[in-house]
């Protein structure tokens, strides 16, 4: 999760390059050892069973956080590490592998990560542009309207799936063709069904609180989505033009 990971292993490609012999003096050579380098990065991320260090650390942490991990935060990726990432991936509608890989992370929210397998697309950007923002910046308040919502919109949903509703909340408070409030994008006419309803009263629970901090401390498994429907209910021919970026659960999310 630390920038230098893709930055140290490109490093270590170069040097190992370079005391072998391979010549990069001409453009064509040079871009061979880049290529070389970034296979090394993607292979340096990428985590499974013998894996070690502090990527495996933060996976353990959060895993065990949502209840998929008993075993210690030792960074070291055992037997009982792999079964709580098989767990987790049948949970998320993932390939179940146990192994960490491009959708693994971007499903724990570990955006770094994501991010080096993407070879090289530093920063932790969404599609539009906007930077994640920590939930530091939020209230009680804004952690409690945000739970509601999630709760109301999508208790029926996945982990992932609900979360993601607060993703979308999240990139319209940063996007400027929205207001810049939790509750006023919530509240926005015409915006979430369940407002229009009126479950937007009701109690949320745990695991909407969760999703809340998930999504407000920057997880976002749509990448950046501002809008997402249930096609089967959805009746609205202008959402369904709307560019799809993924689908979790029952729900199309978009741009």
């Amino acid at each position: 999760m630390k920038k230098f990971l893709a930055i140290g292993a490109l490093s270590v490609a170069v040097a190992a390059s370079v005391a072998a012999g391979v010549a990069v003096t001409g453009a064509a050579h040079t871009q061979d050892v880049t290529d070389t380098a970034l296979e090394l990065v993607v292979d340096a991320a990428v985590l499974r069973q013998g894996s070690s260090g502090g990527e495996v650390k933060e996976v353990q942490r959060r895993l065990k956080q949502w209840g998929y991990y008993s075993g210690a935060v030792d960074g070291i990726f055992g037997s009982g590490t792999k079964k709580a990432v098989i767990a987790f991936q049948k949970k998320n509608g993932l390939t179940a592998d146990g192994v960490v890989g491009k959708a693994t992370y971007a499903a724990l929210g570990m955006n770094d990560s994501y991010n080096a397998l993407d070879k090289g697309n530093s920063g932790n950007k969404t599609p539009n542009g906007s930077s994640n923002t920590g939930s530091s910046n939020y209230t009680s308040s804004d952690l409690y309207l945000m739970a509601k919502t999630i709760y109301a919109e999508g208790r029926g949903e996945s982990y992932t799936g609900q979360v993601a509703i607060g993703a979308v909340i999240m990139n319209r408070v940063r996007s400027s063709s929205f207001p810049n409030t939790i509750a006023g994008v919530v509240y926005q006419k015409g915006a979430f069904t369940a407002v229009a309803d009126g479950q937007i009263n009701l109690e949320p629970n745990q695991t909407a609180y969760d999703a809340a901090r998930d999504a407000m401390n920057g997880w976002d498994p749509t990448y950046g989505c501002l809008y997402y429907y249930n096609p089967a209910v959805a009746t609205s021919a202008w959402i369904f033009n709307r560019q799809t970026v993924t689908v979790i659960g029952k729900h199309v999310f978009a741009i």
